[in-house]
């Protein structure tokens, strides 16, 4: 078997989003850089499939020259190979992304074999744009399975799973395909030293897509403001007692 799972640099979630002054861009001074939540279950899930099934895993990337970290993480937890598609840093809108994506998959596949599964994060951990999968899945005319929450491969096919209302929709269709997965797909391994030695020695093909111009204008960006908080203090000590059990019996919790 011969899996793909396309990644990008995003930053860490549990960091604090703060915009330039311009809001076009992120103010990463401050920040770390992951792999997405989505796209950590899907390097996770490649190569698990390839530990049971055998073959190989690759690993892509279109980012800035920083992203060979990210992709030195995956090969860390046992991915095969990566393939950098190296940027300026500058965003690149969905339509540019997936076409480039899409040449680098041809290439690969002209010279060692097409793919039996493209695996994709459901939308990236920064952007959120839902449209690397679909995009990717049109253009070579593979079937599409989108915001799995469950994932095998068997016999020639590929069986996703979607969490719906009451219960799960149930997919099952023809490799090669495309699919893209949710984060709680599977609890993803964390690279082990051991594992980040043998990724320095795993080979990186590195090539530099040059950017089209540009189909979406980024007008701004805006960080969504957090919910409010209030602390009500009912009192100290014992005084605090009667209080409490007052608050209790008002929200039918007594």
């Amino acid at each position: 078997m011969k899996v793909l799972v396309c990644i990008k640099r995003v930053p860490a979630v549990a960091g604090r989003i703060t915009l330039t002054e311009d809001a076009r861009a992120i103010d990463s001074k401050y920040l770390g850089f992951a792999i997405g939540p989505h796209e950590e279950c899907a390097v996770e899930a490649a190569v698990r499939l390839v530990e049971e099934a055998g073959g190989e895993s690759v690993v892509l990337s279109l980012g800035p020259a920083e992203s060979l970290e990210q992709l030195r993480d995956a090969m860390a937890i046992g991915v095969t190979r990566a393939i950098h598609l190296v940027t300026d840093g500058e965003e690149w809108d969905p339509e540019s992304t997936a076409s480039a994506i899409v040449d680098a998959i041809r290439a690969d596949e002209a010279e060692s074999g097409p793919f039996d599964l493209l695996l994709f994060g459901n939308e990236s951990g920064d952007t959120g744009g839902y449209q690397g999968a679909i995009r990717i899945g049109r253009a070579l005319g593979r079937p599409v399975v989108t915001g799995l929450k469950g994932l095998g491969v068997a016999d020639g096919r590929l069986r996703g799973e979607q969490a719906v209302v009451g219960g799960r929709d149930l997919y099952d269709v023809p490799l090669p395909a495309v699919a893209s997965v949710l984060e709680g797909l599977n609890m993803p391994r964390y690279p082990s030293v051991p594992g980040r030695l043998r990724a320095k020695s795993k080979p990186v093909a590195t090539s530099s897509p040059a950017r089209p111009a540009q189909r979406l204008e980024m007008l701004r960006l805006v960080v969504p403001e957090g919910a409010n908080k209030q602390v009500t203090i009912l009192g100290n000590g014992a005084a605090a007692a009667s209080a409490t059990v007052d608050l209790l019996d008002r929200i039918g919790v007594l």
